[in-house]
């Protein structure tokens, strides 16, 4: 198997369920990719971005969760501007079927199985 890369998920909290199951869904036997997931998992209380910064510098790439939560997440707008400061490997996937949401300056795709392992083998 192929070296597991790490990936940092940036996603608005509203959308944390479409995270989880991004990850749950790399986790299936069948799976064509797998990652290990550094987002944050809960608000740091201080010196948050220095911490999101050390794990999307230790990331390969950074894949970003968009919906209409997106256009109001201060996290997640600043998540993406580190990883474009870091030069990391971007990748917008669409949370929802229903929503396609555009954010300036992040190539988003739709959720497929072939979009995120295409993005992740490229890594």
């Amino acid at each position: 198997m192929a070296e597991k890369k790490i990936v940092f998920v940036a996603f608005a909290v509203e959308d944390v369920r479409q995270r989880d199951f991004l990850k749950g869904q790399s986790l299936g036997p069948r799976s064509p990719y797998e990652f290990i997931d550094m987002s944050v998992k809960e608000a740091y209380e201080s010196g948050w971005k220095d911490k999101v910064r050390t794990r999307i510098r230790r990331s390969h790439g950074v894949i970003a969760l968009v919906s209409k939560n997106s256009l109001t997440s201060e996290g997640q707008k600043w998540e993406i501007q580190c990883a474009k400061e870091e030069g990391k490997p971007l990748l917008g996937i669409w949370a929802y079927s229903d929503d396609r949401t555009a954010l300036v300056g992040v190539r988003t795709v739709a959720w497929s199985d072939s979009n995120i392992s295409g993005f992740i083998d490229g890594l």
